[in-house]
């Protein structure tokens, strides 16, 4: 094996983006959109696709027993934790071509690099494509240890039982367990990924350099008030939910624009009964997600809206109910992948900028086992999830630059 220096390798683009094409046929739409839901007919044969190329770059391919399938590239050093990238390939209904499958595509790309320049790590590297990310992420739970148990918790996008998906793409629900990785196993992880955002693009900056990914807390909001005849309720005699409602969500989009940081919060459901033209809600629910790369910022936030439901409640006359769903933690990246992207991005001669990651990606659980980073491209127009979601050739291939060079640096930075 010979020893080359980061500037005498050089991504393939043809290759890289003729592969994002040939993957996006499978599941393709007339829309331009992708649909290729976790464990379909469309999933299975993608994977086959993504194994053949990972063997074509010379990497050794085993599906675990949570369906995530890995290849790997030995390194110098047999003992050394595995630098690990990756992404995944599900889709949602109607996804992009580029959402997850980049990352899973880039990461066959810097394998396929070494292979051909005959260069070894010290480390050996992983290519993870995780498993139903869209949706249970059972794959990267899984790797961490914190997928559920009870396999009546798993709803699945195509309505099979999860024990029937995982069997269908190699998987094994019984021993589920073996899946689980241990932080001697992994030196690093570091991720590729479109933004799926707008910021980029608005700031003029070719790479995103991830701060870490952003905590959730998000609640249903029930406001009770009485439903009544419309025409002859008068307006002071009301207990209207709908009315109340509004003035909660204008609440929580003034707390969000001017809470300290940078955090969001989002009411984007609403149910509303009994929903006639002509009578006066009488009970409205609402969805609240709240995000930001700080745990203690989101309960803040939380605690400022409490103490505004009980002013709205009051002066309303109506109940308000605030019902937590579910809990996810921050994932912060680590400082050191930080520094090395942003070297290899000054050596290229490319512009970044730091950012969190305000959509949950894999690198979200990992990094609760590893140090973890990840690099953005820019998303034209901020639109992901869509037909419309585009990032040129350019960025594509400049994203898998970057990570093949921030792999190499890491790789000699933690020996």
């Amino acid at each position: 094996m010979t020893t080359l220096s980061p500037p005498q390798l050089r991504i393939d683009p043809g290759r890289l983006m003729g592969r994002i094409s040939e993957l996006a046929r499978i599941g393709g739409l007339p829309s331009g959109a992708v649909k290729r839901l976790a464990f379909s007919d469309e999933d299975v044969a993608a994977r086959a696709v993504v194994r053949d190329w990972m063997e074509q770059a010379g990497l050794t391919v085993r599906i675990d027993a949570a369906g995530n399938l890995i290849g790997r590239r030995e390194g110098n050093r047999a003992a050394a934790g595995a630098l690990v990238t990756g992404s995944h390939i599900d889709t949602v209904p109607t996804g992009g071509r580029f959402d997850g499958a980049l990352g899973v595509i880039a990461g066959i790309e810097v394998a396929q690099c070494l292979q051909e320049a005959d260069l070894q790590l010290d480390h050996p590297l992983e290519v993870i494509a995780f498993a139903d990310e869209e949706n249970t992420m059972i794959g990267c739970k899984s790797i961490v240890g914190t997928a559920a148990s009870d396999p009546e918790r798993f709803r699945t996008n195509v309505n099979l039982p999860i024990r029937t998906c995982l069997e269908r793409i190699g998987g094994d629900w019984d021993r589920l367990p073996s899946a689980r990785r241990g932080p001697a196993d992994l030196a690093c992880y570091l991720e590729l990924h479109v933004e799926q955002g707008g910021v980029l693009e608005a700031v003029n900056r070719q790479i995103g350099v991830v701060e870490g990914v952003v905590g959730q807390q998000r609640y249903t909001l029930t406001v009770h008030g009485q439903a009544n005849h419309a025409g002859t309720t008068p307006m002071g005699m009301r207990h209207d939910a709908l009315t109340t409602a509004a003035q909660l969500i204008l609440a929580v989009e003034d707390m969000a624009r001017h809470f300290p940081g940078d955090p969001v919060a989002t009411i984007g459901k609403l149910s509303v009964w009994p929903n006639a033209a002509n009578i006066v809600p009488g009970r409205v629910d609402m969805s609240l997600d709240m995000r930001d790369l700080s745990h203690a910022v989101i309960d803040h936030m939380r605690a400022h809206l409490e103490r505004k439901i009980e002013n709205i409640a009051v002066t309303s006359r109506n109940r308000i109910e605030m019902e937590p769903q579910f809990v996810v933690d921050p994932t912060p990246a680590d400082g050191t992948i930080q520094d090395v992207i942003v070297d290899c991005c000054d050596g290229l001669g490319l512009s970044h900028t730091h950012l969190p990651s305000r959509a949950s990606h894999d690198a979200q659980e990992i990094g609760r086992l590893t140090a973890m980073g990840m690099i953005f491209v820019p998303s034209r127009d901020g639109v992901s999830h869509s037909g419309e979601e585009y990032t040129s050739d350019e960025q594509c291939a400049q994203g898998t630059e970057v990570l093949l060079r921030s792999l190499i640096a890491l790789d000699q930075k933690l020996a």
